[in-house]
């Protein structure tokens, strides 16, 4: 359950929703950005949360490294227990809310059994799901994965939650009740830190062990800066522990919920390098918000909702070409009130457009409506 109940919101709460995830709490991104942070607002507004999750904090220690292949035939048994047993409560809940998939194979059998609940169906992605992607670790697994089954699963849906247009459009085409609800940033959370316009100035790339590919693409570019600016600048790598990069002084930092804000805090600017294929026009942009919402200058491809979310040179810079990145950076480096305007104007437009506080109205509402109508 999503935390214990005072005597006033008991009396409010009529509706109860499923939530169904394959990560605990506070571990993915895509769920703490997307939904978690509106549990407690949804819980304030009548909606008591079941949180069910597939992996335990054990199990993920394992899942995601090679080989351990007993093990993690094991935490798929215990998932499809956990998943049999949602399956057999499913007609006490007024909404059930899936996060990408029920479970973590190519089956759709637990969602078709929950679709047959009396309960709505809310369907939530933020990634190009559809195409094939498998972490390295878990390639001997690949073939059970299933691509295909995201259109499934959002034809079954009664309302689909898409990250973005480009994910809205895919999901348009196996479902006429589609939304789009961007990846947003609790604003009260990040704060806009203060700004620094003495050197060194530090780089900065935000994400995990999966997407570290993605800031390797910098890699020539920071080099031709750290060839320019030598001392002026450093450099900071954020989500792999195992990362280092001698020649620009980068040993790469863990990721933890505890000290994520301190380590972005320590960034001057933010990077945000993606490849222009179809993986990546679903992205949401989130490394590049929680730069913005804490007034770090920002730099992102321009790739999918990057466009959306970046005006050039007024919130923050677009740079495609290895000149463009350097040319981008070396104009943020060099020109202080620049950087500024671009992390002030970032955090605006985070506020405004991709806030937990801006979207909580519309969120209720789908939740309401969908609770309030009778499913056929």
């Amino acid at each position: 359950m999503a935390g214990r109940l005072t005597d006033h919101t008991r009396k409010l709460i009529v509706k109860q929703v499923l939530i169904i995830t394959a990560h605990r709490k506070d571990r993915a991104p895509n769920q703490r950005f997307r939904f978690e942070q509106y549990i407690d607002f949804l819980e304030q507004n009548g909606f008591h949360c079941h949180f069910s999750h597939l992996i335990s904090e054990e199990d993920d220690k394992v899942l995601y490294r090679p080989g351990h292949y007993f093990l993690k035939a094991t935490i798929a048994l215990k998932a499809a227990m956990k998943r049999v047993r949602d399956v057999i409560s499913r007609n006490k809940f007024d909404l059930i809310f899936i996060c990408r998939e029920g479970f973590l194979t190519g089956t759709t059998i637990f969602e078709e059994m929950l679709h047959k609940s009396h309960a709505p169906i809310i369907y939530d992605f933020d990634d190009a799901i559809w195409h094939f992607d498998v972490s390295d670790a878990n390639k001997k697994f690949g073939w059970m994965k299933n691509p295909g089954k995201t259109a499934k699963l959002i034809s079954m849906a009664d309302l689909v939650f898409a990250g973005n247009e480009y994910l809205a459009d895919y999901a348009r085409h196996h479902n006429d009740h589609v939304v789009i609800i961007p990846t947003t940033i609790d604003t009260d959370e990040y704060l806009p830190v203060p700004f620094r316009d003495k050197f060194p100035i530090c780089i900065g790339w935000s994400g995990s062990i999966t997407t570290i590919r993605h800031f390797e693409m910098a890699v020539p570019v920071l080099k031709a800066i750290k060839a320019k600016y030598g001392d002026r600048v450093t450099f900071k790598v954020i989500g792999d522990g195992n990362y280092q990069m001698k020649e620009l002084g980068i040993v790469g930092i863990p990721w933890k919920k505890d000290t994520e804000l301190q380590e972005l805090s320590e960034i001057d600017i933010g990077i945000m390098p993606l490849p222009d294929d179809e993986w990546a026009k679903g992205k949401c942009g989130l490394k590049g918000l929680q730069y913005m919402a804490l007034s770090i200058a920002t730099v992102m491809s321009p790739v999918g909702v990057n466009t959306e979310i970046i005006r050039d040179e007024e919130n923050g810079m677009l740079a495609a070409t290895t000149s463009e990145w350097i040319e981008k950076l070396s104009a943020l480096i060099d020109n202080p009130s620049l950087r500024r305007l671009c992390a002030e104007n970032g955090r605006k437009t985070v506020e405004k457009e991709y806030s937990v506080k801006a979207l909580q109205p519309a969120y209720l509402k789908y939740f309401r409506d969908l609770t309030e109508q009778k499913k056929h």
